[in-house]
């Protein structure tokens, strides 16, 4: 310091330096600070603060991902996903009158203006003022530019073919999650696997293009096809309907199964109803009876009981029994539906126990087995059990047990009939899927796979693999019988000129909803296996409470299996297999100059086989249950 200068001067000296190196302290602490603050953002927080700047740069795209389209066999369309809209108004966001708004929505919306006047002035926050709104609709809104008006995205599901296979599909509720039918039980295979794509955005909320992930335009096109036909599900329900109506029958049910490997070309039940408007339909609707509710079959089993008895070593195709008409089988009297008018019958072969539907001669049969045997086998055809098809809600089959089944000589009576246990009109069709696939038991199933947009098989189900429970050998006797039946018994009325059908007629008494008994209804059905030499196709009808003397299997049942297997013949190009019974109908021109003749009817049943005194009125046991 120098001493020459005055006190004044060396105070604001020391002043200043003391500034100054109180600044440079400033200064260094921080450079201090933000190096610290530096490193803390750089090494310590880095990750954290990366994944912010990415949380803000990244969004994730949400597009329509539909529900797999479910096509028939064929292609056609059952049920496909469609978005649509619901449009929302905000009335503290209008920017315009809402006279004016309801004035631009009216024509677009096809409601009154003043309807919707007053949803749009309602005092809320928000308030829906339509759904479900197509595409179309939803853009010409939107062009519409009205501040105050938001449309929020859905799906809608579909059901283009209406009742159609409503039984087989099934429905989705309102969160789009399947309520019956193949929509519940294929649930996974109808959810697709596209997943929604993360893409970035500039500053301002732009894509950037290089930044778009490869194969985001890539997406699941798959859909789920069935085994179903349309066209023959669409003629098995019309020829139902007009059988109901006319016999005024409770409900009703129609199977076509492909024998070869058990997928189900028609499943039909009625009343049905429409998937597009479940919610107003009677909830029992929804429930598909045909998998689901048990009924005793009657004469339609007697087939697999011959079947039985030939596997079993107990006859032979050529073993004749005689048919007293009626009989006393543990206390309890068994009768055939035409004793009152026939009273014994004599000798009868096989074959025309079957022609005939005699159910004293099928008792006959079955006591040629041991009853412990007999159970054996019914258990081995699968009684007691479900076919597994792949639709919800199957219910097993039941029989008694089997201690039951051996002390009383009435069960395997009643059971040789048809009578004294149940299964589900599915579980009858497998059955005889047995006799016309040479002895094996299928699994019927309605769902093909999964195809791509160019009809080719992306995935299949696996399927149980067919068992062997009949000999091929004893399976042809059998259908050779049926067709005896359809030629000139029971079965006439489901004949075809030109063609030969194996088929077998049932008429069974109800049993009792309340135990005891048998109530005063009865069920009918009709099976066919066509052609009956190498069977493609099993066709069964059944018909709940018909009404009326002359409702029987012959009457009711057959002629919807003849219609469906016309049908079947016209959709596959089927020539026939005695093609001189075509010719013989064909009418001849004696001269160009003569009107031609009217040609002739189809050959009715002789006296002996109409309904009312012959076999084609199905029998029904002449007692109660035990």
């Amino acid at each position: 310091m120098n001493p020459s200068l005055p006190p004044r001067d060396l105070a604001t000296i020391n002043l200043f330096k003391r500034r100054t190196v109180l600044i440079w302290m400033i200064l260094a602490l921080s450079m201090i600070g933000l190096i610290v603050r530096l490193v803390f953002l750089q090494v310590v927080t880095s990750s954290d603060l990366l994944e912010k700047a990415r949380r803000q740069q990244m969004f994730t795209l949400r597009p329509f991902i539909p529900r797999r389209t479910i096509t028939d066999r064929k292609g056609a369309v059952l049920a496909l996903d469609r978005p649509v809209y619901t449009l929302f108004a905000h009335p503290h966001l209008y920017k315009e009158k809402p006279e004016a708004i309801a004035e631009k929505l009216a024509p677009i919306l096809r409601r009154p203006a003043d309807k919707l006047l007053s949803i749009l002035n309602r005092d809320t926050t928000s308030t829906q003022v339509e759904y479900w709104l197509s595409e179309e609709n939803a853009d010409r809104i939107f062009n519409l530019r009205l501040d105050g008006l938001d449309l929020v995205q859905q799906r809608h599901r579909l059901y283009p073919q209406q009742d159609l296979a409503a039984e087989l599909l099934g429905y989705v509720n309102v969160d789009h999650r399947g309520q019956a039918g193949i929509e519940l039980s294929q649930e996974k295979l109808l959810e697709r696997t596209d997943q929604a794509p993360a893409v970035t955005q500039d500053g301002s909320g732009k894509l950037i293009p290089n930044r778009i992930p490869a194969g985001m335009l890539q997406t699941d096109r798959t859909s789920l096809q069935m085994t179903i036909d349309s066209r023959i599900q669409r003629t098995a329900r019309q020829i139902l309907k007009q059988q109901m109506v006319k016999f005024g029958a409770k409900r009703g049910s129609v199977i076509v199964m492909d024998a070869r490997d058990g997928g189900l070309l028609t499943l039909v039940t009625e009343p049905t109803y429409d998937p597009n408007r479940y919610y107003e339909s009677d909830v029992k609707l929804f429930k598909n009876w045909a998998v689901s509710d048990l009924y005793e079959p009657g004469s339609t089993f007697k087939p697999l009981n011959v079947a039985i008895a030939l596997e079993a070593g107990a006859i032979q195709p050529d073993t004749v029994f005689n048919d007293e008409g009626a009989l006393t089988i543990g206390g309890w009297p068994v009768a055939n539906f035409d004793y009152e008018q026939v009273g014994a019958v004599g000798s009868l072969s096989i074959s025309q126990i079957l022609e005939r539907s005699s159910n004293v001669g099928m008792v006959h049969i079955v006591q040629r087995m041991k009853p412990s045997v007999y159970y054996g086998w019914l258990e081995r055809i699968g009684l007691g059990d479900i076919s597994g098809i792949d639709l919800p809600s199957e219910t097993p089959s039941t029989l008694k047990p089997q201690e039951q089944f051996l002390e009383y000589v009435i069960e395997p009576a009643t059971a040789s009939f048809g009578q004294g246990f149940s299964l589900t009109p599915i579980q009858m069709a497998q059955l005889h899927g047995i006799l016309a696939s040479g002895g094996k038991l299928l699994t019927p199933h309605v769902v093909k796979g999964l195809i791509n947009e160019e009809g080719e098989e992306y995935y299949q189900p696996k399927l149980a693999t067919p068992r062997q429970v009949i000999s091929p050998a004893t399976a042809q006797r059998v259908v050779e019988m049926m067709t005896n039946v359809v030629e000139k018994g029971t079965g006439l009325p489901a004949r075809i000129p030109g063609y030969r059908i194996a088929g077998k007629t049932g008429t069974a008494q109800k049993a009792s909803t309340t135990g005891g008994g048998y109530a005063n209804a009865k069920i009918t059905s009709f099976v066919g296996i066509f052609p009956a030499k190498e069977p493609r196709y099993v066709v069964l009808a059944v018909i709940d409470e018909p009404v009326g003397d002359d409702a029987f299997g012959s009457t009711v049942a057959a002629p919807i299996v003849k219609t469906v297997i016309e049908d079947i013949i016209v959709s596959e190009g089927i020539p026939p297999s005695h093609p001189e019974e075509v010719i013989s109908k064909i009418p001849i021109l004696a001269e160009p100059t003569v009107s031609p003749s009217p040609s002739p009817q189809d050959p009715k049943p002789s006296p002996s086989a109409s309904p009312s005194n012959s076999p084609s009125a199905e029998p029904t046991p002449s007692r109660d249950r035990p």
